[in-house]
């Protein structure tokens, strides 16, 4: 099993210090130290861009940090700030996070509905790393209107909207990453169990979960035979800023009460999941949906859920 880099701070702390003295970069001094302490982790001389982290709950930013701590470098999108925020929140909330990591190469702002920007991310991404192993897709969005109303209510323009963000978005970043993914590349979005059987609640993001799962087998297809492969996480609910506005905590209770495993999963674990389908480890899988829900979307029944209700009904 690969050893992960030394989480000791006196590693980082003379990493810092070099690389403030102008001796070498923090980046160079993180490798250099891992190769000295035999340390390498499994994602050294690896290079990617993850789009889409919303905050330290995003579920690409659980992948991203599983893939830092490995040794991989990673380009990052956040979502334009609006011209009226001099705060720049949205920047800000993900800079948090990635200003500490030494190997998060960049930071830049990227709208998915603007092809100019997707092409200046991967121009970026080109220019720092020549080639990238990995492309993360964490982009979905759907008016709240539409998202709360009945599917058959979901208004045109609502559902263009939808549509656009959520599922287009991964056909116009991986066109525009097209010339820079390196052979065997991997690409990886996030959809949900919603797009395979009826969530209620989850309405019109159900609709387009169907159609993203579709967009990866096709993609798969298409890009296999430069060995590019093509896979989706599918998590149980996460308390994340898309599960907040998809009523995530009746579905964690619901999940808990059914999934075979008896709980929830975690960011953790699906950081993992997600990092493993980018790593070298798993070269033979394309076209795939990964589960990582404790078991719930191999249930054909609720299961342990029955057991509670009649013992609740008995006398």
């Amino acid at each position: 099993m690969p050893a992960r880099p030394c989480p000791h701070p006196i590693s980082r702390v003379c990493v810092e210090a070099f690389a403030a003295n102008g001796y070498i970069s923090a980046l160079d001094g993180a490798t250099r130290f891992r190769e000295e302490q035999n340390l390498m982790g499994r994602f050294d001389g690896m290079r990617g861009v993850v789009l889409g982290v919303a905050n330290d709950h995003s579920i690409a930013w659980s992948i991203a940090k599983e893939v830092l701590d490995e040794g991989g470098q990673i380009g990052f999108s956040h979502l334009p700030d609006r011209p009226d925020d001099a705060r720049q929140r949205n920047r800000r909330r993900v800079a948090m996070l990635t200003d500490e990591q030494p190997n998060a190469r960049f930071l830049m702002p990227m709208d998915a509905g603007n092809d100019e920007q997707i092409a200046a991310v991967m121009q970026k991404a080109g220019e720092e790393f020549g080639t990238i192993d990995f492309l993360v897709h964490s982009i979905a969005f759907c008016p709240m209107d539409d998202l709360k109303g009945e599917t058959v209510e979901t208004s045109r323009e609502g559902f263009r909207i939808a549509m656009e963000t959520s599922v287009y978005s991964l056909l116009a970043v991986t066109r525009h990453a097209r010339g820079i993914l390196a052979d065997n590349a991997s690409v990886l979005t996030l959809t949900y169990f919603g797009g395979e059987k009826a969530v209620p609640g989850y309405n019109i993001m159900g609709v387009c979960k169907a159609a993203l799962d579709a967009s990866v087998r096709y993609m798969a297809y298409e890009l296999g035979p430069k060995g590019v492969r093509v896979n989706a996480v599918s998590a149980g609910p996460l308390r994340t800023l898309a599960g907040r506005g998809a009523g995530v905590e009746e579905m964690l209770t619901f999940y808990e009460r059914v999934a075979p495993l008896g709980r929830n999963v975690t960011h953790e674990e699906v950081g993992k999941s997600g990092a493993w389908l980018l790593s070298k480890e798993s070269t033979g899988i394309t076209g795939e949906i990964l589960h990582v829900d404790a078991g719930y979307n191999i249930m054909g029944s609720p299961g342990r859920l029955l057991d509670s209700i009649r013992d609740a009904v008995s006398p």
